[in-house]
């Protein structure tokens, strides 16, 4: 996909992806003008098939409280043709998993410290 200035052409993005074998998105937001597509999906494994499709190179990932509960959202976009394509990924995390948020690879922790 080269250019994505109509509707038609984003949602085909999506189609391309799901066609591929990738899960389809549980919410798609298309902005008016073709300018931003945002894909929610719903566990970790799809958001790196998604984002790999994709070849996002910008991630971002913002740890916040919501009314008491701790979110992770993880966040890869891309640029394409002037549209800005993002994938997010919104998980609940607990305080067990705070220390996990501070290892650059969270596997290398060792079983006594978890």
């Amino acid at each position: 996909m080269t250019e994505l200035a109509t509707r038609a052409q984003a949602f085909g993005l999506i189609a391309e992806g799901v066609a591929a074998g990738l899960s389809a998105p549980w919410r798609l937001y298309l902005a008016r003008g073709c300018r931003y597509l945002s894909l929610s999906v719903g566990d970790r494994g799809e958001w790196d098939a998604w984002r790999t499709h994709l070849g996002c190179p910008e991630l971002s990932v913002r740890v916040y409280d919501a009314g008491g509960d701790i979110r992770r959202s993880s966040v890869a976009e891309i640029v394409l043709d002037g549209c800005r394509i993002s994938v997010e990924l919104v998980e609940e995390v607990s305080t067990d998993d705070l220390e996990r948020l501070l290892v650059v690879d969270p596997t290398t922790i060792e079983p006594e410290d978890r």
